[in-house]
């Protein structure tokens, strides 16, 4: 006899559970034709993929076997501002993450040392085989012993994950290899014998040193699920590039845009405004290596142009460190260029703020201010003395019109930009895996601030003569950024796109910028600092209010009580006693200092946070002391990890973004045996 004990609706899904002799309970899915033949076009294409009931079955059991594995290890980074090598460290350490695999796999075997030296190997697998090489009498050994643990270490990342995924994050060359080491049983005597040949082949054939290196490659690969970066791959660190490069081979990486990325992709885009304050940044804190080298853009248009209009002026001479040899004469001329592009600059917002009288910056009108004869500018309604009274091109009847030679120089310039493939190429990647927020496994993650009113609300932001806030706001924002870049040239929507692009760079309501203003004018031609203040979005007095950090995630549809904020932009000041978790850890800061201007500020050389089925861990680091000694000493960028947050119950893929796609994908599966059931597809 069967009976009905119970029936449960979902959506169209109809599951009933019968009890069936000896008090089995079975479970079945159940679907009326009529609900079938809705779907009927769609689960014929589904059928191409799954010709059968059995393949459908298959996949099911499949999915439902996924949905129970541990969530993979999430890794956030913010704040990069260029430093290649700091980046490249922490990407390949996981933060920490295979130091504490190696170190909870083998601390009772082995010294420290040595397990240092095996961490140092899979950060840096080439160069560091290269000096074991000229060390070790008997290198096979070696080679032998290093297999072993390798493989140990590859099985312990890998054992959260489907025997199909890690197939596929294996190197072709050696998938095959690979996967029967990993899933080796030793203690099996017939295969003891076995699984030693396979290494000693490998030694044998002169291979060891490949294999290493692809071991290497996927423990990192397995180490981390996915990376996501909160913005500001760009700024003032030399290579930038190198960094983009990375990304572009990086396995699942999403990227949330930051004021410096937005620039660089206005200035891909054609904006010269954005090409102007790209180069005058690059110029500033001497770093035309990104410019010349990473990108291959010609800066003799503007040599030549600086050369014949200025002269030398100190406030413009650029930051320097003892890193880049430079001499005087060589900072001289980047003082001419640096002083040429900023006029430049200064001329072409002012055209921007004149142009859009809605983005309420007409305080950064200043060249009409400028008293030459007085040698004083005034602002808000205040005279100030001016350090530099050489405007060679300033016309104080059209102060913010370019010359004929400054439109010709920026239109070359222009040219340059839009005509790098390199440039080109990273840029479409961060419109391909960038947005300006993400929402993500109950995490809200975006790069600066939501705009709000000094009260805690949040702030509008005319766009296109309609006033906009909170998620519409960014939404929004995001689609007149793509529409920037991909906007055919010359058209109306193209100018305004542009525009706003530039807004979103230093707009007072910008939600990448989050300042009332960038005092660039100030700082350069002003002595009295009073005056370089740039005060913040109301933003940051409030974050600390754990009520507006649930109104904000509530704005973007996040209502579980333990979902976070995070996001970067702001330097964690942690040696003047401010911490990275705010509103009782709502939100989650992680720009702690990567760039080495700020570390001073900060105390420290960055935060990163660990997301993994366990809980949510941030990684405070100190300075990186460069590649030599990672490899040659063996040292790691020396970071503390608090653990501030402790699921207790251990997070399932069953419990994330993806586990919800997996869980329709099964839903419509048991709707397509339905119908292979029902006979509507044959």
């Amino acid at each position: 006899m069967v009976c009905i004990l119970s029936r449960k609706y979902h959506h169209n899904e109809r599951i009933f559970c019968y009890r069936k002799g000896n008090n089995r309970v079975l479970r079945m899915v159940v679907y009326t034709a009529d609900e079938i033949k809705k779907q009927l076009k769609y689960l014929s294409l589904l059928a191409k993929e799954y010709p059968t009931i059995q393949s459908a079955c298959t996949e099911i059991i499949n999915l439902q076997a996924i949905l129970q594995l541990p969530k993979g290890t999430e890794h956030f980074m913010s704040d990069l501002h260029g430093e290649y090598q700091s980046f490249t460290h922490i990407l390949n350490n996981c933060s920490g993450v295979i130091k504490t695999k190696i170190d909870s796999l083998l601390s009772k075997s082995i010294s420290q040392q040595e397990r240092a030296e095996i961490a140092s190997l899979i950060y840096y697998p080439q160069i560091k085989l290269n000096a074991i090489k000229a060390r070790e009498e008997n290198y096979d050994d070696w080679c032998r012993l290093t297999l072993y643990r390798l493989i140990d270490i590859c099985r312990l990342v890998a054992s959260k994950y489907t025997r199909s995924k890690v197939r596929k994050a294996l190197p072709t060359d050696y998938s095959y290899i690979i996967d029967e080491l990993l899933n080796a049983d030793y203690s099996e005597h017939n295969k003891e014998e076995y699984y030693g040949k396979i290494i000693d082949t490998i030694l044998s054939l002169e291979r060891a040193d490949k294999f290493i290196i692809a071991l290497a490659d996927v423990i990192k690969r397995l180490a981390v699920d996915r990376l996501h970066i909160i913005g500001d791959i760009f700024d003032r660190g030399e290579r930038p590039d190198i960094i983009m490069d990375m990304l572009m081979n990086h396995h699942a990486v999403d990227i949330q845009w930051g004021n410096h990325d937005i620039l660089w992709m206005g200035a891909a885009a054609g904006s010269m405004a954005c090409i102007a304050n790209v180069i005058r940044n690059c110029l500033r804190y001497h770093n035309l290596e990104v410019l010349e080298v990473g990108y291959g853009i010609n800066l003799r248009p503007l040599t030549l142009f600086a050369q014949d209009v200025y002269q030398p002026s100190k406030n413009f001479i650029p930051k320097t460190n003892d890193s880049k040899p430079h001499s005087q004469k060589d900072l001289s001329l980047l003082a001419q260029m640096h002083k040429a592009i900023t006029i430049i600059q200064f001329k072409l917002e002012g055209q921007i703020i004149q142009n859009h009288p809605e983005f309420e910056m007409n305080d950064r009108l200043l060249l009409d201010k400028i008293n030459v004869s007085e040698k004083t500018v005034t602002i808000n309604g205040q005279t100030y003395p001016l350090c530099d009274c050489d405007f060679p091109t300033l016309d104080s009847g059209a102060p913010y019109m370019l010359t004929h030679e400054e439109q010709a120089l920026m239109e070359d310039l222009q040219n340059i930009f839009l005509h790098c493939d390199k440039l080109q190429k990273h840029v479409k990647f961060l419109f391909e895996q960038g947005n300006i927020y993400k929402c993500h496994n109950g995490n809200l993650l975006y790069h600066s601030c939501i705009p709000l009113k000094d009260d805690g609300s949040f702030d509008t932001l005319t766009i296109c003569n309609k006033e906009m806030h909170g998620r519409k706001l960014m939404d929004t924002a995001e689609f007149i950024i793509r529409e920037g870049y991909f906007s055919k040239p010359d058209s109306i929507q193209k100018s305004y796109s542009l525009d706003f692009i530039w807004y979103l760079w230093c707009g007072k309501k910008s939600p990448l910028f989050g300042r009332n203003k960038m005092t660039t004018f100030e700082r350069l031609f002003i002595a009295d600092k009073s005056c370089w203040k740039e005060p913040q979005n109301p933003y940051y007095k409030h974050i600390d209010d754990e009520s507006i950090c649930t109104a904000i995630l509530s704005e973007f549809g996040i209502d579980d009580p333990n979902a976070h904020i995070i996001n970067g932009h702001v330097p964690v000041r942690l040696i003047a006693g401010e911490s990275p978790l705010k509103a009782g850890g709502k939100v989650v800061v992680i720009d702690g200092g990567l760039c080495k201007a700020y570390q001073a500020q900060t105390g420290i050389a960055g935060y990163t946070l660990i997301y993994n089925s366990h809980g949510m861990r941030l990684v405070a680091h100190q300075p990186f002391e460069g590649f030599e000694n990672a490899i040659e000493k063996n040292t790691d960028i020396h970071s503390s990890s608090d653990i501030f947050e402790t699921l207790q119950t251990r997070m399932k893929v069953m419990d994330t973004d993806i586990g919800k796609n997996i869980k329709d994908k099964i839903e419509d599966l048991n709707m397509l045996v339905s119908a292979y059931q029902m006979g509507l597809i044959s």
